[in-house]
C-alpha cells in the first residue's frame, strides 16, 4: 500500500499491521478507558470497534471504504486503550494505518502547506508565524478569523485554532537559546556536556517560557549542556499521512544529534560512554515519536539501527526531574497532576512527575480522578472534532475542579493549549503550568 508502514512494533514483537490488528479479542476491557467511547457510548468510537473496523478495511470488506473515516477519525490517538488491553494492541498506530489507507498517500491541506514552509523554507515559516502572532496582538486575527475565509479555503481548524492560543510570543525560543552561549557556542575544552536540549515545536514556536525553564532546570541540577538547535521532530506529518516527510525530518534530527555527538558535544557524565549524555525534550507527545523513530525505519536496516541508537538516548524531561525541587512549606495552594497521553501510554512514565510534584509541593498536591483520562487536545483534534473534544475536556475540567486544584501540571504542547481554553471557560480559579515551570517556580 502506498504512503503506509505495512508494519509496527508491537509488544510481540515487528508485526504486520493485519497480524496487530488480529491481536483483538474483542473482548471489551478496552470500552471503559476510551474517552470517545465513555461520552459517546458508541461503540465505533471505542477501541475494539476501531480496530474491527481497520481489520474489515485491511479485509477489503467496505463497498466503500470511507465509511470507516467516522470512527478513524475521531480517535484521539491517546493509547489507554492499548495500556487497558491484555495483548496490548497498538490501536493508535492501526488507527493511523487506516486514516492513511482512506487518505490514499494525500495528506491535509494544512499539513502539506507546513511541509513546504517547515522542511523547504524554515526562515518563512518563523516570519509567517510572527506575523500571525502580531496580527493576533493588534486584535486582526480574531477579526480575519469571522470573515470565515479560512473556512472556505478548507482551513477552518485554523480559525478555531486563533480562539484558543492565548499567547503569542515575540521572540521564539530557538532565538534566545542561540543567544546562551553557555547552551550554544561553548568553550573551546569546555567539559563534555550531561544532556543535550531538544526543543519540540510547542516550547520552539508556542511557549518559549516552557524550554527557557527546562533548560534552566537541566543547567541547575544535571550541570552543563548543549542546545540541538534542532529541526521539528516529524510528529505532525506522521500523524496527517506523510511518512516521506516524517521520515526527512527523522534522518535530519538522527543526523543532528550524531554531529552533535562527533564534536564532543554528546560525551558522557563523567568521563563513560559518549551515549550516555541523554536528549532531553519537553513536550510527551513529541518525545514519544522521538523514541519511536525505529518504526519508521523497519525496512531499511542501517537507519534502523541508527534511529534505535537514537532513541535509546531520548528522554521525556518527566525522566530527568530534580525529585527534591524547592522547599515543602505546606502553604501551597492545591496543585494536581494531568497525565499527557503521550507520557503515560506512549511512554509509561506515571509516577517520576508525580514524585517530583510531591516533594515540591508537599500536602498541597492533589491526585486527580481518572488519571489516564485525556484532555481531548490531541494535536489539532480538539480543532477538527470541536464537539467531541469539548465533552472529554469538560469530563478533565470536572476531575480537576473536583479537587479544587489552583494550578495543574502536565508536560504537552497540546494539553497546556487545550486545558488553558477549558479552565479559562469552566474553572477560571485554576491555572495550568508545565511541569517544568512549577518546579523552577518552587524552587526559586
Amino acid at each position: 500500500m502506498a504512503n503506509t508502514l505495512d508494519k509496527l512494533i508491537t509488544e510481540q514483537g515487528e508485526r504486520s499491521t493485519y497480524d496487530a490488528v488480529s491481536q483483538c479479542s474483542r473482548c471489551g476491557y478496552c470500552e471503559q478507558a476510551c474517552p470517545t467511547y465513555v461520552v459517546t457510548g458508541k461503540e465505533h468510537f471505542s477501541g475494539r470497534g476501531r480496530n474491527q473496523i481497520a481489520r474489515m478495511l485491511l479485509e477489503g470488506k467496505f463497498k466503500d471504504p470511507q465509511a470507516a473515516s467516522e470512527a478513524l477519525s475521531t480517535c484521539l490517538l491517546c493509547g489507554a486503550c492499548t495500556s487497558a488491553c491484555y495483548a496490548h494492541v497498538p490501536t493508535a498506530d492501526i488507527v493511523l494505518e487506516g486514516r492513511r489507507i482512506l487518505r490514499g498517500g494525500k495528506s491535509p491541506l494544512l499539513a502539506r502547506l507546513l511541509r513546504w514552509l517547515m522542511e523547504d523554507h524554515p526562515a518563512w515559516f518563523v516570519l509567517a508565524l510572527k506575523s500571525a502572532y502580531a496580527l493576533k496582538r493588534w486584535g486582526l486575527a480574531r477579526a480575519f478569523a469571522r470573515t470565515r475565509v479560512l473556512d472556505l479555503a478548507g482551513l477552518g481548524g485554523l480559525a478555531l485554532a486563533e480562539t484558543h492560543v492565548e499567547e503569542a510570543p515575540r521572540r521564539f525560543l530557538f532565538e534566545m537559546l542561540r543567544e546562551d552561549v553557555e547552551v550554544s557556542r561553548p568553550d573551546e575544552g569546555a567539559a563534555s556536556p550531561r544532556w543535550l536540549y531538544f526543543a519540540p515545536c510547542g516550547p520552539n514556536f508556542l511557549y518559549p517560557r516552557v524550554g527557557l525553564a527546562t533548560v534552566k532546570l537541566l543547567k541547575g541540577n544535571r550541570g552543563a549542556g548543549r542546545f540541538l538547535d534542532n529541526p521539528c521532530c516529524g510528529l505532525l506529518f506522521y500523524n496527517y499521512g506523510d511518512l516521506d516527510a516524517a521520515k526527512r525530518f527523522a534522518r535530519r534530527n538522527i543526523e543532528n544529534a550524531e554531529r552533535a555527538m562527533e564534536a564532543g558535544m554528546g560525551g558522557a557524565e563523567g568521563g563513560a560512554s559518549p551515549a550516555a549524555a541523554p536528549i532531553v525534550g519537553d513536550c510527551s507527545s513529541c518525545v514519544a515519536h522521538l523514541k519511536s523513530y525505529p518504526q519508521l525505519f523497519l525496512e531499511d536496516p542501517s537507519w534502523k539501527a541508527r534511529a534505535e541508537a537514537f532513541s535509546r538516548r531520548v528522554r521525556d524531561v518527566l525522566e530527568v526531574l530534580p525529585q527534591a525541587a524547592g522547599r515543602p512549606d505546606g502553604g501551597s495552594a492545591a496543585v494536581a497532576y494531568h497525565d499527557s497521553c503521550r507520557a503515560r501510554h506512549g511512554q509509561g512514565i506515571a509516577d517520576p512527575p508525580r514524585v517530583a510534584l510531591k516533594a515540591a509541593f508537599d500536602g498541597a498536591y492533589r491526585e486527580l480522578p481518572e488519571a489516564g483520562w485525556c484532555c481531548g487536545g490531541a494535536g489539532a483534534f480538539a480543532f477538527s472534532h470541536p464537539e467531541l473534544s469539548e465533552e472529554v475536556l469538560k469530563a478533565r475540567i470536572g476531575h480537576i475542579a473536583s479537587v479544587q486544584a489552583r494550578v495543574v501540571a502536565t508536560s504537552s504542547t497540546s494539553c497546556l493549549l487545550q486545558l488553558a481554553h477549558g479552565l479559562r471557560k469552566y474553572y477560571p480559579e485554576c491555572r495550568v503550568a508545565h511541569v517544568s515551570e512549577l518546579l523552577l517556580e518552587k524552587g526559586s
